[in-house]
């Protein structure tokens, strides 16, 4: 991959090795931090002054999900099958993988296991700073990308991509960091790719 020969977007990428361990809010688990951004002074990991957060987890036995009042909360299934948030208004359906879901995090969730032990990834953000929307491209897939900034993760497997055209690999459990200036184009050849995306909110003067 040469990111010169992508005009009008900055790429980084996200080895493995820089992912950080994180105990959920409740405690229940750990969450692994693929990217992440926070308010001004507070460190890394932690769940004062988040903005957003991506990244990764197991749910081995059924269990609540952290309260995360103010958020809003996307996931997708990536390993096993059966997933199930059930909720006071009914259930979520995760059963199917790369299919995602999105919900309220004040929303009271108990995950349900059908089938045993699952991963999933989590796109997480505080809905009063920023917007947030999280797709997976199958091979021969495209999506047309906003300005902003998004992460492209392979979950499970090697992902080759075009990015506005021009080719490149992401190894599996890899991720590639993209902010871009402009409108562009991600394209998978092979491989499911995850596209986790965030906007900055607009303030409400400057909102149509």
């Amino acid at each position: 991959m040469n990111p010169a020969a992508f005009r009008g977007i900055g790429l980084t990428p996200l080895d493995p090795a820089g992912y950080r361990r994180t105990p959920w809010k409740n405690g229940g688990g750990v969450a692994i931090d693929i990217a992440e951004a926070h308010l001004p002074g507070i460190p890394p990991g932690s769940w004062d002054g988040m903005v957003w957060r991506f990244g990764r987890t197991a749910i081995v036995t059924p269990a609540p999900f952290s309260d995360l009042s103010g958020f809003d909360r996307h996931q997708v299934l990536v390993a096993g099958r059966g997933l199930v948030l059930d909720t006071s208004d009914g259930e979520i359906d995760v059963r199917t993988p790369f299919t995602p879901v999105r919900f309220a995090g004040e929303t009271p969730i108990h995950s349900r296991l059908e089938a045993g032990p699952v991963e999933v990834v989590n796109l997480i953000g505080d809905r009063a700073r920023v917007s947030l929307a999280l797709a997976c491209l199958k091979g021969g897939e495209t999506l047309d990308c906003p300005a902003g900034l998004h992460i492209a993760y392979a979950a499970t497997t090697s992902c080759d991509l075009l990015v506005n055209g021009d080719a490149c690999t992401i190894e599996a459990d890899h991720a590639l960091r993209i902010d871009a200036t402009e409108r562009f184009t991600v394209t998978s050849r092979d491989g499911t790719i995850i596209i986790a995306s965030i906007w900055p909110m607009l303030p409400a003067s400057c909102r149509a």
